[in-house]
């Protein structure tokens, strides 16, 4: 049985965790999520625990960091550097204080699902709820829908199922 969820209103993909991400208009997606999305991330080299990646819970500027790729990454300055760089390691470790170092992987990412779905009407209203400007891109998904009927908080009845999106 089929029933129409919505229509895809925005792509997103954030090629390094944790920082920028960027609008698509079309996206590849397969097992491992969106082609090229969070395939990066900045490791901290002195952290030997469960979770050796630096997020913006830990350096909230790193979401100001915007990746050029397939080589560069724009600092909040505007200054471009070279993605494996010494260079932007220096700069991060700087911000940071303690030394890291881009880590790529060529399947799967750096996060928990292989991709965000919100739908534009759950953002609305927890915008609303917490007196906020609506602003998608605080949520960091992958696919904004629009959903057929104007209902907030629609994905948790959804919960980890199969979905065509066309």
């Amino acid at each position: 049985m089929r029933i129409e969820l919505g229509h895809v209103e925005a792509i997103f993909r954030y090629p390094v965790k944790s920082m920028r991400g960027e609008a698509l208009d079309v996206a590849a997606l397969g097992w491992h999520g969106l082609e090229g999305d969070r395939r990066l991330a900045v490791r901290r080299l002195d952290e030997r625990g469960e979770s050796p990646w630096l997020t913006a819970s830990k350096l909230p500027e790193l979401v100001h960091f915007t990746p050029v790729l397939p080589a560069h990454v724009r600092t909040p300055e505007g200054e471009a550097l070279a993605l494996f760089g010494a260079e932007l390691a220096a700069d991060i470790e700087r911000r940071y204080g303690s030394p890291v170092e881009m880590m790529r992987l060529k399947h799967g990412i750096f996060d928990e699902a292989s991709i965000s779905v919100i739908s534009s009407e759950t953002v609305r209203e927890i915008c609303r709820l917490a007196e906020r400007t609506a602003d998608v891109r605080r949520f960091r998904p992958n696919i904004v829908v629009r959903p057929t009927h104007a209902r907030s908080f629609d994905e948790d009845q959804r919960g980890r199922r199969r979905a065509r999106v066309r």
